[in-house]
Protein backbone atom coordinates (compact mmCIF):
# COMPACT_ATOMS: atom_id res chain seq x y z
CA UNK A 1 0.00 0.00 0.00
CA UNK A 2 3.11 2.56 0.78
CA UNK A 3 3.83 1.97 -2.86
CA UNK A 4 0.75 4.60 -3.74
CA UNK A 5 2.69 7.08 -2.34
CA UNK A 6 4.97 7.57 -5.32
CA UNK A 7 2.05 8.90 -7.24
CA UNK A 8 1.89 12.39 -7.52
CA UNK A 9 -2.24 12.13 -7.32
CA UNK A 10 -1.84 10.52 -3.79
CA UNK A 11 -1.54 13.29 -1.16
CA UNK A 12 -2.56 13.28 2.39
CA UNK A 13 -5.91 14.77 3.37
CA UNK A 14 -6.51 18.31 5.23
CA UNK A 15 -9.89 16.64 7.20
CA UNK A 16 -9.17 13.99 8.97
CA UNK A 17 -8.88 12.53 12.39
CA UNK A 18 -6.31 9.53 14.11
CA UNK A 19 -8.13 6.73 16.29
CA UNK A 20 -7.11 3.39 17.96
CA UNK A 21 -4.92 0.99 16.48
CA UNK A 22 -3.94 3.45 13.54
CA UNK A 23 -7.65 3.76 12.25
CA UNK A 24 -8.39 7.22 11.36
CA UNK A 25 -11.83 9.22 10.85
CA UNK A 26 -12.58 11.18 7.23
CA UNK A 27 -14.18 14.55 8.20
CA UNK A 28 -14.37 15.61 4.62
CA UNK A 29 -18.25 14.61 4.00
CA UNK A 30 -20.94 13.47 6.47
CA UNK A 31 -20.25 9.85 6.08
CA UNK A 32 -17.62 10.28 8.34
CA UNK A 33 -16.10 6.89 7.54
CA UNK A 34 -13.52 4.95 9.92
CA UNK A 35 -10.84 3.52 7.81
CA UNK A 36 -8.75 0.78 9.34
CA UNK A 37 -5.17 0.54 8.01
CA UNK A 38 -4.59 -0.57 4.25
CA UNK A 39 -8.75 0.12 3.68
CA UNK A 40 -10.69 2.72 1.56
CA UNK A 41 -13.37 4.87 2.53
CA UNK A 42 -17.26 4.97 1.13
CA UNK A 43 -16.09 6.92 -1.67
CA UNK A 44 -12.92 4.45 -2.34
CA UNK A 45 -10.91 7.92 -2.86
CA UNK A 46 -9.46 7.82 0.37
CA UNK A 47 -7.51 5.44 2.02
CA UNK A 48 -5.24 4.92 5.20
CA UNK A 49 -1.72 4.19 4.62
CA UNK A 50 0.06 3.12 8.15
CA UNK A 51 -2.65 5.48 10.39
CA UNK A 52 -2.86 8.39 7.79
CA UNK A 53 -5.46 9.16 5.43
CA UNK A 54 -4.35 9.93 1.91
CA UNK A 55 -6.45 11.11 -1.12
CA UNK A 56 -5.44 9.48 -4.52
CA UNK A 57 -7.57 11.35 -6.88
CA UNK A 58 -5.27 14.78 -6.71
CA UNK A 59 -5.27 16.49 -9.74
CA UNK A 60 -6.44 13.11 -11.32
CA UNK A 61 -9.19 14.46 -13.57
CA UNK A 62 -11.61 12.62 -15.64
CA UNK A 63 -12.78 14.41 -17.71
CA UNK A 64 -12.42 18.10 -19.16
CA UNK A 65 -14.40 20.36 -20.69
CA UNK A 66 -15.99 24.23 -21.51
CA UNK A 67 -19.70 24.13 -20.61
CA UNK A 68 -22.13 27.47 -20.50
CA UNK A 69 -22.91 27.75 -16.68
CA UNK A 70 -26.51 27.53 -17.79
CA UNK A 71 -26.48 23.87 -18.23
CA UNK A 72 -25.28 22.85 -14.82
CA UNK A 73 -28.08 24.91 -14.02
CA UNK A 74 -26.98 27.74 -12.52
CA UNK A 75 -29.58 30.61 -13.87
CA UNK A 76 -28.48 33.32 -11.76
CA UNK A 77 -24.89 33.12 -11.56
CA UNK A 78 -22.47 34.76 -14.31
CA UNK A 79 -25.33 33.96 -16.79
CA UNK A 80 -24.05 33.50 -20.55
CA UNK A 81 -20.60 32.60 -18.99
CA UNK A 82 -18.83 29.40 -19.43
CA UNK A 83 -16.40 27.37 -16.98
CA UNK A 84 -13.85 24.81 -17.59
CA UNK A 85 -15.64 21.84 -16.33
CA UNK A 86 -13.73 19.24 -14.50
CA UNK A 87 -14.35 16.12 -12.80
CA UNK A 88 -12.36 12.98 -11.03
CA UNK A 89 -13.88 9.64 -10.12
CA UNK A 90 -16.28 7.94 -8.03
CA UNK A 91 -18.98 9.29 -5.64
CA UNK A 92 -20.07 9.35 -2.08
CA UNK A 93 -24.07 8.47 -3.22
CA UNK A 94 -25.41 5.46 -4.82
CA UNK A 95 -27.81 6.98 -7.21
CA UNK A 96 -29.14 4.33 -9.80
CA UNK A 97 -30.34 6.98 -12.11
CA UNK A 98 -26.87 8.23 -11.92
CA UNK A 99 -26.35 9.62 -15.66
CA UNK A 100 -22.08 10.17 -14.96
CA UNK A 101 -22.24 6.42 -14.19
CA UNK A 102 -18.83 6.24 -16.53
CA UNK A 103 -17.45 8.42 -13.86
CA UNK A 104 -18.98 8.21 -10.70
CA UNK A 105 -19.04 3.88 -10.29
CA UNK A 106 -15.40 4.14 -11.45
CA UNK A 107 -13.05 3.16 -8.65
CA UNK A 108 -9.79 5.87 -9.03
CA UNK A 109 -6.14 4.34 -10.00
CA UNK A 110 -2.84 6.20 -9.47
CA UNK A 111 -0.95 4.45 -11.77
CA UNK A 112 -3.85 5.06 -14.65
CA UNK A 113 -4.18 8.77 -13.46
CA UNK A 114 -4.04 11.73 -15.96
CA UNK A 115 -2.70 14.47 -13.51
CA UNK A 116 -3.28 17.72 -13.97
CA UNK A 117 -1.40 20.90 -11.84
CA UNK A 118 -4.13 23.69 -10.61
CA UNK A 119 -1.84 25.63 -13.15
CA UNK A 120 -2.37 24.08 -15.57
CA UNK A 121 -6.74 24.19 -15.06
CA UNK A 122 -6.47 27.70 -14.45
CA UNK A 123 -4.17 28.51 -17.46
CA UNK A 124 -5.86 26.49 -19.84
CA UNK A 125 -9.61 28.31 -18.90
CA UNK A 126 -7.64 31.41 -19.79
CA UNK A 127 -6.96 30.37 -23.01
CA UNK A 128 -10.12 29.31 -23.34
CA UNK A 129 -11.70 32.12 -22.64
CA UNK A 130 -13.45 30.82 -20.01
CA UNK A 131 -15.04 33.17 -17.22
CA UNK A 132 -14.80 30.89 -14.23
CA UNK A 133 -14.27 27.01 -12.99
CA UNK A 134 -16.34 24.16 -12.24
CA UNK A 135 -16.19 21.01 -10.08
CA UNK A 136 -18.47 18.52 -11.88
CA UNK A 137 -19.89 15.61 -13.88
CA UNK A 138 -19.47 13.56 -10.71
CA UNK A 139 -19.53 14.48 -7.10
CA UNK A 140 -16.77 17.51 -6.40
CA UNK A 141 -16.38 17.15 -2.71
CA UNK A 142 -14.09 13.95 -3.48
CA UNK A 143 -11.50 16.49 -5.31
CA UNK A 144 -11.08 18.61 -1.98
CA UNK A 145 -7.40 19.23 -1.87
CA UNK A 146 -7.40 19.73 -5.85
CA UNK A 147 -10.27 21.95 -5.47
CA UNK A 148 -8.64 24.10 -3.31
CA UNK A 149 -5.68 24.48 -5.02
CA UNK A 150 -7.43 24.94 -8.51
CA UNK A 151 -10.11 28.23 -6.59
CA UNK A 152 -6.98 29.57 -5.07
CA UNK A 153 -5.15 30.01 -8.35
CA UNK A 154 -8.15 30.52 -10.47
CA UNK A 155 -9.34 33.07 -8.30
CA UNK A 156 -5.67 34.85 -8.41
CA UNK A 157 -6.59 35.02 -12.27
CA UNK A 158 -10.04 36.66 -12.06
CA UNK A 159 -11.97 33.36 -12.72
CA UNK A 160 -15.31 32.46 -10.64
CA UNK A 161 -15.23 28.98 -9.20
CA UNK A 162 -18.42 26.52 -8.19
CA UNK A 163 -19.39 23.32 -7.21
CA UNK A 164 -22.38 21.35 -9.02
CA UNK A 165 -22.60 19.24 -5.71
CA UNK A 166 -24.84 16.47 -3.75
CA UNK A 167 -23.77 19.01 -0.69
CA UNK A 168 -23.46 16.04 1.66
CA UNK A 169 -19.76 17.95 2.80
CA UNK A 170 -19.11 18.82 6.31
CA UNK A 171 -19.28 22.37 7.54
CA UNK A 172 -15.87 22.42 7.52
CA UNK A 173 -14.77 21.22 4.35
CA UNK A 174 -17.69 23.95 2.91
CA UNK A 175 -15.77 26.88 5.02
CA UNK A 176 -12.61 26.08 3.40
CA UNK A 177 -13.78 25.75 0.10
CA UNK A 178 -15.31 29.22 0.26
CA UNK A 179 -11.92 30.44 1.90
CA UNK A 180 -10.30 29.38 -1.34
CA UNK A 181 -12.23 31.18 -3.60
CA UNK A 182 -16.21 29.49 -3.88
CA UNK A 183 -18.67 31.83 -5.28
CA UNK A 184 -21.00 29.16 -6.23
CA UNK A 185 -22.76 26.15 -5.55
CA UNK A 186 -25.41 24.15 -6.98
CA UNK A 187 -26.49 21.66 -5.09
CA UNK A 188 -28.99 18.54 -6.27
CA UNK A 189 -31.81 17.68 -3.68
CA UNK A 190 -33.07 14.33 -4.46
CA UNK A 191 -36.52 14.43 -2.39
CA UNK A 192 -37.44 13.78 1.08
CA UNK A 193 -35.54 11.80 3.94
CA UNK A 194 -37.24 8.33 2.43
CA UNK A 195 -35.89 9.21 -1.23
CA UNK A 196 -32.33 9.83 0.52
CA UNK A 197 -33.01 6.66 2.57
CA UNK A 198 -34.02 4.34 -0.15
CA UNK A 199 -32.18 5.47 -3.45
CA UNK A 200 -28.62 6.83 -2.27
CA UNK A 201 -27.02 4.59 0.28
CA UNK A 202 -28.85 5.91 3.18
CA UNK A 203 -27.65 9.42 4.18
CA UNK A 204 -29.63 11.88 6.15
CA UNK A 205 -31.07 14.99 3.74
CA UNK A 206 -30.61 17.11 6.85
CA UNK A 207 -27.05 17.61 6.46
CA UNK A 208 -27.92 18.49 2.43
CA UNK A 209 -30.26 21.80 3.79
CA UNK A 210 -27.76 22.60 6.34
CA UNK A 211 -25.03 22.84 4.03
CA UNK A 212 -27.34 24.89 1.49
CA UNK A 213 -28.57 27.12 4.60
CA UNK A 214 -24.60 27.73 5.89
CA UNK A 215 -23.57 28.31 2.20
CA UNK A 216 -26.09 31.08 1.79
CA UNK A 217 -25.95 32.67 4.62
CA UNK A 218 -22.14 32.79 4.31
CA UNK A 219 -22.33 34.87 1.13
CA UNK A 220 -21.89 31.92 -1.50
CA UNK A 221 -24.94 31.86 -4.45
CA UNK A 222 -26.88 28.74 -4.48
CA UNK A 223 -28.93 27.26 -6.35
CA UNK A 224 -31.07 24.40 -6.18
CA UNK A 225 -32.38 21.53 -8.31
CA UNK A 226 -34.70 18.87 -7.61
CA UNK A 227 -34.68 15.94 -10.02
CA UNK A 228 -37.66 14.78 -10.50
CA UNK A 229 -37.87 11.08 -10.78
CA UNK A 230 -40.78 9.14 -11.81
CA UNK A 231 -42.28 7.02 -9.06
CA UNK A 232 -39.74 7.99 -6.95
CA UNK A 233 -39.82 11.40 -5.77
CA UNK A 234 -42.94 13.06 -8.22
CA UNK A 235 -45.85 12.82 -5.72
CA UNK A 236 -47.17 15.83 -4.21
CA UNK A 237 -46.63 15.39 -0.79
CA UNK A 238 -42.85 15.01 -2.04
CA UNK A 239 -43.01 17.71 -3.91
CA UNK A 240 -44.36 19.69 -1.15
CA UNK A 241 -41.67 18.61 1.07
CA UNK A 242 -38.49 19.97 -1.24
CA UNK A 243 -40.60 23.29 -1.62
CA UNK A 244 -41.10 24.05 1.78
CA UNK A 245 -37.47 22.87 3.03
CA UNK A 246 -36.29 25.29 0.15
CA UNK A 247 -38.08 28.24 1.19
CA UNK A 248 -37.32 27.01 5.14
CA UNK A 249 -33.57 26.86 4.76
CA UNK A 250 -32.66 29.59 1.40
CA UNK A 251 -35.50 31.80 1.28
CA UNK A 252 -37.51 32.88 -1.42
CA UNK A 253 -35.09 34.73 -3.72
CA UNK A 254 -32.95 31.30 -4.66
CA UNK A 255 -33.34 29.77 -7.69
CA UNK A 256 -35.59 26.24 -7.26
CA UNK A 257 -35.32 23.65 -10.32
CA UNK A 258 -37.00 20.59 -11.42
CA UNK A 259 -35.60 18.94 -14.13
CA UNK A 260 -36.65 15.92 -16.30
CA UNK A 261 -35.24 12.23 -15.80
CA UNK A 262 -35.13 10.43 -18.33
CA UNK A 263 -33.69 6.76 -17.35
CA UNK A 264 -30.07 5.90 -17.30
CA UNK A 265 -27.51 3.39 -15.50
CA UNK A 266 -29.68 1.04 -13.83
CA UNK A 267 -32.68 2.64 -13.03
CA UNK A 268 -35.89 2.42 -16.11
CA UNK A 269 -39.04 4.06 -14.99
CA UNK A 270 -40.48 6.42 -17.79
CA UNK A 271 -39.09 10.18 -18.03
CA UNK A 272 -40.58 12.52 -15.92
CA UNK A 273 -44.08 13.75 -17.88
CA UNK A 274 -43.48 17.48 -18.29
CA UNK A 275 -47.18 17.97 -16.69
CA UNK A 276 -45.51 16.84 -13.62
CA UNK A 277 -42.96 19.51 -13.53
CA UNK A 278 -45.45 21.91 -14.48
CA UNK A 279 -47.10 21.47 -11.36
CA UNK A 280 -43.95 21.10 -9.12
CA UNK A 281 -43.43 24.67 -11.15
CA UNK A 282 -46.79 25.72 -10.05
CA UNK A 283 -46.80 24.37 -6.65
CA UNK A 284 -43.73 26.53 -5.80
CA UNK A 285 -44.60 29.54 -7.35
CA UNK A 286 -48.17 29.26 -5.19
CA UNK A 287 -46.03 28.89 -2.12
CA UNK A 288 -43.84 31.85 -2.45
CA UNK A 289 -40.37 30.75 -4.27
CA UNK A 290 -40.19 33.99 -6.58
CA UNK A 291 -37.59 32.10 -9.16
CA UNK A 292 -39.17 28.38 -10.10
CA UNK A 293 -37.78 26.85 -13.08
CA UNK A 294 -37.96 23.63 -14.97
CA UNK A 295 -34.80 22.18 -16.83
CA UNK A 296 -34.36 19.45 -19.85
CA UNK A 297 -37.24 20.41 -21.35
CA UNK A 298 -35.58 22.63 -24.38
CA UNK A 299 -37.99 25.90 -25.40
CA UNK A 300 -40.61 25.52 -22.08
CA UNK A 301 -41.72 28.63 -21.19
CA UNK A 302 -40.97 28.09 -17.56
CA UNK A 303 -37.04 27.95 -18.39
CA UNK A 304 -37.12 32.06 -18.65
CA UNK A 305 -36.88 34.12 -15.53
CA UNK A 306 -39.87 36.69 -15.04
CA UNK A 307 -40.22 39.55 -12.83
CA UNK A 308 -41.64 38.56 -9.60
CA UNK A 309 -43.74 41.40 -9.35
CA UNK A 310 -44.78 42.14 -12.90
CA UNK A 311 -44.16 39.48 -14.65
CA UNK A 312 -42.16 40.89 -17.13
CA UNK A 313 -40.24 38.35 -19.38
CA UNK A 314 -36.69 39.35 -18.23
CA UNK A 315 -34.48 36.43 -19.33
CA UNK A 316 -35.74 34.19 -22.07
CA UNK A 317 -33.61 30.62 -22.59
CA UNK A 318 -33.77 28.24 -25.10
CA UNK A 319 -32.15 25.19 -23.53
CA UNK A 320 -28.47 26.04 -22.23
CA UNK A 321 -28.56 29.67 -24.67
CA UNK A 322 -29.61 33.59 -23.34
CA UNK A 323 -31.95 33.92 -26.55
CA UNK A 324 -32.89 37.73 -24.37
CA UNK A 325 -31.30 39.48 -21.62
CA UNK A 326 -33.97 41.81 -20.39
CA UNK A 327 -32.53 42.92 -17.32
CA UNK A 328 -30.82 46.19 -16.64
CA UNK A 329 -27.69 47.06 -15.47
CA UNK A 330 -28.50 47.16 -12.19
CA UNK A 331 -30.01 43.85 -12.43
CA UNK A 332 -33.68 45.62 -12.22
CA UNK A 333 -36.84 44.76 -14.28
CA UNK A 334 -37.09 47.45 -17.30
CA UNK A 335 -40.99 48.06 -16.54
CA UNK A 336 -40.97 47.87 -12.94
CA UNK A 337 -37.30 48.48 -11.58
CA UNK A 338 -38.02 45.05 -9.03
CA UNK A 339 -34.74 43.78 -8.29
CA UNK A 340 -33.61 40.33 -9.24
CA UNK A 341 -30.24 38.83 -7.38
CA UNK A 342 -27.68 37.86 -9.86
CA UNK A 343 -23.99 36.99 -9.14
CA UNK A 344 -21.86 37.48 -11.68
CA UNK A 345 -21.92 39.76 -14.64
CA UNK A 346 -23.98 39.05 -17.69
CA UNK A 347 -21.57 37.80 -20.56
CA UNK A 348 -22.67 37.83 -24.09
CA UNK A 349 -20.95 35.53 -25.67
CA UNK A 350 -20.35 36.01 -29.65
CA UNK A 351 -21.43 33.33 -32.08
CA UNK A 352 -19.17 30.81 -33.43
CA UNK A 353 -17.68 32.66 -37.05
CA UNK A 354 -18.17 29.35 -39.13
Amino acid sequence: MEDLLKYSTVREVLLYEKEADLKVRCKLCERRCSIAPGQKGFCRTRTNIEGKLYTIVYGDVSLLQSRPIEIKPFFHYWPGSSALTYSTWSCNFRCPWCQNHDLSRVEPNPIRAKYLSPEELAAIAVREGDEGLCVSFQEPTLFFESSLSSFREGSRRGLYCCYVSNGYMTTEALNMLKESGMTGLKIDIKGDSETYEKYCGGVNVDFVWRNARDAKRWGIHVEIVNLVVTGVNDSDPCLASVISRHLEEVGTETPLHFTRYYPAYTFRNPPTRVEKLERAYEMAKRAGVLYPYIGNVRGHRYENTYCPNCGEPLVKRFGYTIVRYNLTAMNECPQCRTRTPVTGRYVKKLPPLF
